[in-house]
Order: structure tokens, then sequence, then C-alpha cells
């Protein structure tokens, strides 16, 4: 994106502090003196953690606004960027080559740091205040940011866009974003709703067995009941942000498919003879990855990198690593219960109320990466060390501009395909009844395909006492799957397991207020976002591999929401950002939420994302004169 506006372009004079005079040399470019430059709030003492810079203290403001609020993962990335790009020109406004994204003002000052900090602050302040007034919890986001320019030494009161301190400046950058930015396709002025979708399926009520399709290839609102006391049914899912794909992204290229910046391919159909099969599978796998979610079952797992991570792009055909570059010693395995893994991850990469959504998980990754003890602040693993604020904000700009655009993109094939989930292709199969011989009861062409151990037919004979399916005695000629059998609700000490169930009954691995997000399945956000923001910091920081050789999150046991467990600690363990990117994937497989094509085909879109978007961030790191 080029710079959209050009304020007091100055020419940098040998000794000129630079801003707004009352003259102007030839070229159009107005110089000051020194002492027309202000600085205020010296006699108050910054009392946040000094060892943070300012753009890290308000992108981890954000990030809790994020928690706090909807989960809205397209409007919480279009943030995030804006955010960004907004301490960006702020810090830029005082670098003499940087390019800005929306702003391009250029000033000189004898104390550069201190109005950094200010610009920065106020840009930051003016644009988060805006964006999060009328969010869910808006008001607690409010104060934490008063709170955090008073422990700032920066007053509130100070809003003029006018003149040349630090403030101004900073009140500027914040106002031309938000004006800018207000039409950029994503109806902010409207409440981000877009009335022009509508879907073809009529809503899936989660509480009672089975689903119609109209179209079984095509995306399911889904009806559940609110949570308190009262049974009433809460209003059937709207689909959110079916017009990002129209969104003004940060690098990505003009749409060959108005809509869709990058186009994925179609998905699996089902009733179309060269993916139907697959469609079939795909669910079915589904299935799998439910029936791996009790810890009581003796499988363990080693879920170091010794054996998960070093996948090709788009696949799940991990061969670990032999060495931790870092250290030349082996990666030790770390064994832990399979069920406790598979409902770690999901959990840990979840999406539902009370999460920082993808785009926050990477802000929070890439702030740890930073705080790593080995961690070294050089643009592509070269160069001089960076001061913090210079680091942050070159951090920031990339990684949201790569979420924002894999928002869009991801947005863009969402609303393209309208792709169905995994829980109205079980429900629907399994209710059709079974696809594999028709020779025996309950036979469809569009049914479950029958897997021993996985995927079963209910007979008399397996519903015998001390048989496998013995409870579903009541249900015999319908299908059963293996799968995890439901949320127990606030229970958290209550385990609800693995067993024989009826497939017209099935839910993924989520809080039953949630179940499965309110937009279509292809292809996976979380895919999306993950392997763009693996792009970026694997390309700042010049390596794959986080510091250390391993990047790592403990999942204590005891702190699940969904249901009691983990049964231990589980060490999430990455070696690269890519395999932390693939573990988001697949994630959503063990949560239920998205077939291998929503994951697979997400992670190659992610990847260009975050190619496009880190070769224009530096751009504006070098400055015209690189581009």
């Amino acid at each position: 994106m080029a710079a959209l506006l050009s304020l007091a372009m100055l020419a940098l004079a040998s000794g000129s502090a630079l801003g707004v005079s009352d003259g102007a040399d030839p070229s159009g470019a107005k110089v000051i003196s020194p002492a027309a430059v202000v600085d205020e709030g010296d006699a108050c003492v910054r009392s946040t953690d000094p060892q943070k810079s300012v753009a890290r203290l308000w992108n981890e403001a954000a990030l809790d606004a994020i928690r706090r609020s909807a989960p809205a993962p397209t409007i919480h990335a279009r943030n995030l960027f804006h955010l960004s790009a907004a301490m960006w020109d702020a810090w830029a406004a005082y670098d003499p080559t940087a390019d800005g994204v929306f702003v391009d003002e250029k000033y000189l000052r004898r104390d550069p740091e201190k109005a950094r900090d200010k610009a920065v602050s106020y840009a930051a302040y003016r644009l988060l205040h805006h964006r999060y007034q009328d969010a869910v919890n808006g008001d607690e986001s409010l104060r934490q940011y008063d709170e955090l320019m008073a422990a700032l030494c920066y007053p509130t009161d100070r809003t003029s866009t006018t003149g040349v301190s630090a403030a101004a400046v900073g009140n500027r950058i914040a106002k031309r974003v938000i004006g800018t930015t207000v039409d950029d396709g994503s109806l902010e002025a409207e409440g981000y709703a877009s009335g022009a979708y509508a879907p073809v399926n009529e809503p899936l009520v989660v509480e009672q067995p089975g689903t119609v399709l109209a179209d079984p290839n095509r995306w399911q609102p889904l009806e559940l009941t609110v949570d308190g006391d009262s049974a009433d049914p809460a209003p059937a899912q709207r689909f959110l942000s079916p017009q990002w794909g129209y969104v003004s992204g940060f690098a990505l290229p003009e749409a060959l498919t108005p809509g869709m910046p990058f186009d994925p391919g179609t998905p699996p159909y089902l009733h179309d003879a060269a993916t139907d099969a697959q469609y079939k599978a795909e669910a079915v796998e589904v299935v799998r990855y439910s029936s791996m979610l009790d810890p009581r079952d003796g499988i363990t797992v080693d879920i170091s990198p010794a054996s998960f991570g070093n996948a090709p792009l788009s696949t799940n055909d991990w061969t670990g690593y032999r060495y931790n570059p870092a250290t030349g010693e082996p990666y030790e395995p770390v064994l832990v219960p399979r069920g406790d893994y598979g409902r770690a991850i999901a959990e840990f990469w979840a999406d539902g109320p009370e999460s920082e959504s993808p785009p926050g998980h990477w802000n929070t990754l890439a702030n740890a990466v930073v705080d790593h003890p080995e961690f070294e602040a050089r643009i592509g693993g070269e160069g001089p060390e960076l001061d913090p604020l210079e680091w942050d904000v070159k951090m920031y700009l990339a990684l949201n501009g790569a979420v924002h655009d894999a928002a869009v993109a991801a947005w863009g094939a969402k609303a393209h395909y309208d792709y169905v989930r995994p829980i109205s292709m079980i429900r629907y199969m399994g209710g059709l009844g079974q696809s594999s011989d028709p020779m025996l009861p309950s036979y469809h062409p569009d049914g479950l395909p029958l897997i021993e151990g996985e995927v079963e037919l209910v007979t008399e004979a397996s519903t015998a006492p001390g048989h496998a399916h013995e409870h579903l005695a009541d249900h015999v000629g319908e299908i059963a799957i293996r799968a995890w059998t439901g949320n127990p609700g606030d229970a958290t000490d209550t385990l609800a397991g693995v067993d024989w169930m009826r497939a017209v009954e099935w839910v993924p691995y989520q809080l039953s207020t949630f179940v499965t997000p309110s937009f279509a399945g292809y292809v996976s956000g979380h895919s999306t976002f993950s392997r763009a923001a693996a792009e970026v910091l694997a390309a700042m920081t010049g390596s794959p591999f986080f510091p250390g050789g391993m990047g790592t999150w403990m999942v204590p046991a005891g702190s699940f929401l969904f249901e009691a467990g983990p049964s231990v600690d589980v060490p999430l363990q990455w070696a690269t950002y890519y395999d932390a990117a693939d573990q988001a994937g697949v994630s959503r497989l063990y949560g239920g939420i998205h077939v291998s094509a929503d994951d697979l085909r997400g992670r190659h879109v992610g990847s260009l994302c975050g190619l496009d978007a880190w070769a224009t961030a530096k751009r504006y790191f070098e400055g015209p004169s690189h581009s």
C-alpha cells in the first residue's frame, strides 16, 4: 500500500528541526527552528515496565481487548494491523528514510526517542479508543487505555491534530488511519454487518439429533442453547464477515476472482465423481480425531520436536528433528497421554469466548520470542541489533499486515465456496445411513462409509449385553461412531470421554455455547493466519527456528475449560514457527471444526500472504530509495 498522506514532508536540512512554520523553502517543504519544538510531560515519571517498549505495551492492551470482546478474528486482525500501521507511521515520522503506510510526515528532534514514544502512544490510544468503544466489554478496554496513558505520563485531553508536538503527530496519524479505513470494505460504519449473505441451508439445532441439508456442500448455521437457566434457543448463527474478501489489504495482489485474492481451488464435494470419496473420508477422519480425545485409553505419544514437526508445506508428513540446531543436542522425547495432547491443542488454539483469536495468538507468541534470553533483534538475523521500540514497530507491522491479509484471503474463500462444516457433514451422512454395502441395512449412497472400530452399523448382535453398542439397543439399524461424547457443561471436573454414539448426535470438542464458528469452513482461518505469521517471523528473525531451537507453552494439569483435564502437564513444543503453525491447523481437526482440505489448503494461502507481507514491510522499512 502506498503512503496515503504527505503532510509537512520536510527537507532534512543540516542541523534543522522539522515541522510546520510560517515559511517554506522553494520545494514546498516547511522548515522551523528548534525553538518551535516543544516536549511535554517531563515532570511525570513513567510507572510502567521499563523493559517493554510503548509499542509492546499498546499491543498487549489490544490483546486484552480482544480477549474480553466477542470472537471475531477478521475484525481483530484488522484492528491489530491498523494499530501496528499507526504505531509504525508514528515511529517513521522521526526516521529520515522509513516510509509511512498511511501517513508520511518527517521531523527531526534533539530527543527522537522521547518524541517517538509519545507519538506512538497517542496514535495507539486514539485508534484503539475508536475501535473498541462499542465492542463487547469496551468500557473495560477504554479504562485500560486511559490507565496506560496515565502510567506513561501522557494526558488524554491533548486532542489537537494541529502542530508539530509529538502528541499532535500521533493524534493526526490516528485520525488519518481511522478516516481512510472506514470505507475499506469492512463495513465498519454499519457495525461490520453484511446483509448480502443468506444461507442455503436451514439451521442445525444442536440439541436435537440429525440435520437436514438442502445442499450438503454448503455451510449450515447452528442454533444453540443459550448459556444459563433458560433452555430457549439463541438466534441462529449469522455468517461473520462474508464481505471480508473485498477489504483493503496490506500486500495482497489484485483478485482475479472478485472478493477472493487467492483461490485455493474447489474443496471436495459430495455427489462429485472426482471428490465424493474424499468428502466422506475427510468426514470420517474428523471422527477418528474425535476418538483420540480420551486420556484413559492408555495410548501415549511423543509430542517433542524429536517426533513432531518438519513437514513440507501443506502436509502432515512430520519427520521430526534429529538435533536441536541451537544446542547440537538431540531433542528429548516428551511422552503424554494422546487424549491429553489432542484436547490440549484443541483448547490452546481455540477461537471461542475469552480467546485472543489466531491473530492475537501469534502476537502473543511473537512477544514471547522477543522475551527469550537468546533472542537478538536483528532483521533477518543480520546487521546491528535494534532497540526494543524499533524492533517492535517493525515486527508488528509485518506480522499484523500478514494476518490481516490472511483474514481477507481466507474469508474471501469462505464466502466464495460457502463450505460445509464437519458437524453438518457427519450428522447428515450418518442420518442417511451407510454407503459401504448395498446388501446391508440402512444403505444410502450418501451415507457414512463403514470402518470397523470407527463407523459401524448398530445391529441386534452389536447391542447384545456386553457388546460395544449395548447402550444403543433402541437404535438398531442406525449408524454409530466412536467419538467424544459431548461437552459436560460447566463441570470442568467431569470427563466426558470417548464411546460409541449415534452419528446424528455428534458434536465437536468445543464449549456447548460455541460448538462451531459462525462462518463457512473452507479455508481454515487458523491455518491461513498461522502460516502467514510463521513466514513473517522466520524471515524477520532470519531463522525458522524459535530462539534456542524450541518454543514452548505449558498447558497445566487441570486447566481445561471444556471438560476435566489434562491429567498431566502438557508442554507444547515447536522447533520452528512452521511447526507451531501446522499444529494450529491440525488442532482444528482434533476440535472437530475443520476437515483436512480446509487446513492444508489454508496453509498454502497463508504462506503466500506471509511472504508478500514481509516483502512489502521491508520496503516500508527501507524507504522509497530502496523500493
